[in-house]
């Protein structure tokens, strides 16, 4: 095999192409969605974010970006997270739409009238149906596809590389709404560092 197939700039060019192509396909599908989820979490009191392994880091990201606009946000599982409230917002990411601890955890913010935003590869996914008409569809290969047909990364790295896109552009939509201006943002940053 040539370097030139198995080396860092072949193999960028690869991801950038897929990740160019899997948001493309995400603006398209369901723009009014896109429009949804910022109008959801700009107007929630609180936000909270979940998601396991890398989608969770992922959210984390998100998380972050929210604070600096002056949102009150929440990573789920951390021992300063209050209890989810009627009007609250939950931001889960899984990739299969399945997994069991973001589904018990979005069918308790359902439960006590939250609203849920989810994003997904599998819009028939029970996280799907719990998701209040905000459901991000990812076209992306699921961790366990091997076929190469959706994306030639391993396991689940197209989808959790939307995700961490996704999380920069709701940000950036929200803060271009806000009218503030870099300066404003700048005292909310971890200065304990």
């Amino acid at each position: 095999m040539d370097v030139m197939e198995i080396g860092l700039g072949h193999s960028l060019g690869l991801v950038s192409k897929e990740v160019s192509s899997v948001l493309e396909s995400v603006i398209r599908t369901d723009p009014v969605a896109l429009g949804r989820v910022s109008d959801l979490v700009a107007d929630a009191p609180r936000v909270f974010v979940l998601g396991a392994g890398r989608s969770g880091l992922a959210l984390r990201m998100t998380a972050m970006r929210l604070m600096h606009l002056g949102l009150d946000v929440y990573v789920v599982g951390e021992t300063t997270t209050p209890a989810i409230a009627k009007s609250d917002l939950l931001l889960v990411a899984s990739g299969s739409g399945t997994t069991s601890g973001i589904v018990r955890a979005a069918e308790t913010a359902a439960r006590v009238g939250a609203t849920v935003v989810a994003i997904t590869t599998d819009g028939t996914s029970p996280l799907a149906r719990l998701s209040d008409s905000a459901t991000l569809i990812v076209p992306a290969a699921g961790k366990l596809d091997r076929s190469g047909e959706a994306s030639t990364q391993y396991a689940g790295s197209l989808f959790e590389q939307a995700i961490v896109l996704i999380g920069d552009a709701l940000f950036h939509a929200l803060w271009k709404r806000s009218a503030q201006d870099a300066d404003e943002l700048w005292p909310r940053h971890s200065n304990l560092e």
